[in-house]
């Protein structure tokens, strides 16, 4: 059986809602038609016309079907991605720009795009917009650049509910290659899966401090290091290292790159040691009994929580019908990791990005440090601005300080999990400054002009991001190593 690398994990492409809206409108008008003319001929009100009109909404294919007879058209022509006329391609850029976390950072009024609004009045607000990406843009080959990196990618998994059915395929050659029939997967297996490949195990005591794995790829060889930390599964050292032979990736050529194949390697080793087949039948039965639980998933195969829950978000909103959402949360209050399909509003900044952003103090990810039951799970609703969330949050201890690593999902889908009968409950009103990043008034008079705090800042907050294809590895220690241990001839 030969294994092939899956295909681009980029966009897929959907329908441009602003342009098709104003491509309704265009031949709404040129028709002579009213909202009232339109809305009757396909049995919408008027004012769902406009939200359509206005780019508002994406329509589903047999509502375009509808428009196109009301307005005698073709459904192509309306899908046609070209503005219908230069006046609609500025309002279009214009709704665009107001729509983009940049604009939205600025926290200035919306701008409703009327007839009033001159051609050389909207070109110069895209031309000041676009000074102003530009010098956001300027700061790439900083924390920016990944950031930037980081948004696209998580604007990615969305789409595809963070399930890659190509990878789940490859997972599923490689154990049935090994003889693998299901259930977890053992060192042992893990290691038989290195030999099918054609590598060899070596433990050393001196791994670079840069690595967590090297692969000799002249020798045939993968090192790991003798002790795994704390925070780390032998197995996933391993199985990360034989993923990047597997998938045949290649040195990457930027930041995004980088994170693209870091995707693709921690997702395939978490299908190999949690099976799709196996994981799915345990989950369906849990979620029939209505007592879905991380802590199940992670025991029955022998992971680390934060793996479990990873996992279980790739195959929740798939296989369960589940949307759901994921947090690693920094003791500080910072994102470390971050993903949503279940559309709870994450903390952004200008770029879109979640990652390094600080999560409300009364979302589960925060409130679960607070708890002196360490042990336990612990379970939490909470009212947010997009409506209640439930989720469960766990702790872990790493050399980099404690994480909290927290599923949620909506309130209507808390029913099939454990702990969904908890009477934590709060509400938070984030990004709205009041909710918890304003001090109370009584505070702020009291010590706003008598205190003066010194910052610990990051410190990475004003340094460039590390260069070199394999962000932050030493190539020259790299190097020394594998000469240090490959094999002498004979």
């Amino acid at each position: 059986m030969e294994l092939r690398p899956p295909d681009s994990l980029g966009d897929q492409n959907t329908f441009d809602s602003l342009t098709i809206g104003r491509r309704i409108r265009q031949l709404r008008t040129a028709r002579r038609m009213t909202l009232d003319d339109v809305g009757i001929a396909i049995g919408r009100a008027a004012s769902q016309v406009s939200v359509v009109e206005n780019g508002k909404r994406e329509l589903k294919l047999g509502e375009l079907q509808r428009f196109a007879r009301a307005l005698d058209v073709s459904v192509d022509q309306l899908l046609s991605p070209e503005p219908p006329t230069g006046r609609a391609a500025l309002e279009i850029a214009l709704e665009r720009t107001q729509r983009a976390p940049l604009y939205a950072s600025l926290g200035l009024p919306q701008l409703a795009v009327r007839k009033s609004l001159s051609d050389g009045a909207i070109e110069a607000i895209l031309g000041l917009y676009r000074e102003l990406e530009r010098v956001h843009s300027e700061r790439a080959a900083t924390p920016e650049e990944a950031r930037r990196a980081n948004t696209e990618l998580r604007k990615s998994m969305r789409r595809r509910n963070n399930y890659f059915a190509e990878l789940e395929d490859v997972a599923r050659g490689l154990l049935a290659a090994v003889g693998h029939t299901g259930g977890p997967l053992s060192q042992r297996v893990a290691s038989d899966l290195g030999t099918h490949l054609g590598f060899a195990l070596h433990y050393v005591p001196d791994l670079p401090g840069s690595t967590r794995s090297v692969t000799d790829l002249n020798n045939g060889r993968i090192y790991v290091p003798v002790g795994a930390s704390a925070d780390s599964d032998p197995r996933s050292v391993v199985l990360q290292a034989l993923a990047s032979h597997v998938l045949r990736h290649e040195e990457p050529t930027n930041y995004a790159d980088f994170l693209d194949q870091r995707v693709q390697t921690n997702y395939l080793a978490a299908a190999l040691l949690i099976p799709e087949q196996s994981a799915v039948e345990f989950l369906t039965r849990a979620k029939a009994a209505r007592e879905l639980s991380v802590e199940d998933l992670r025991d029955a195969f022998g992971v680390s929580y934060e793996t479990a829950a990873h996992r279980f978000t790739n195959l929740s909103t798939q296989h369960l019908g589940i949307p759901v959402h994921f947090l690693k949360v920094h003791e500080s209050g910072t994102i470390s990791k971050a993903y949503e399909n279940d559309s709870v509003t994450l903390p952004t900044d200008a770029l879109g990005a979640v990652e390094g952003q600080v999560v409300c103090r009364f979302w589960s990810a925060r409130r679960v440090f607070d708890v002196a039951d360490r042990f336990s799970p612990y379970h939490q609703y909470t009212d947010k601005p997009a409506g209640t969330y439930w989720c469960t949050s766990r702790i872990q201890s790493s050399p980099r300080g404690q994480f909290s690593v927290s599923v949620g999902t909506q309130f209507a889908q808390a029913k099939f999990f454990r702990g969904r009968d908890t009477e934590n409950r709060f509400s938070s009103t984030c990004p709205d400054p009041s909710c918890c990043r304003t001090p109370p008034s009584s505070l702020a008079a009291k010590w706003d002009k008598h205190s003066w705090p010194s910052a610990r800042l990051n410190s990475s907050l004003h340094a460039a991001m590390p260069t070199g294809a394999f962000p932050g590895v030493d190539s020259t220690e790299v190097f020394e190593f594998l000469e240090r241990h490959a094999p002498t001839a004979g």
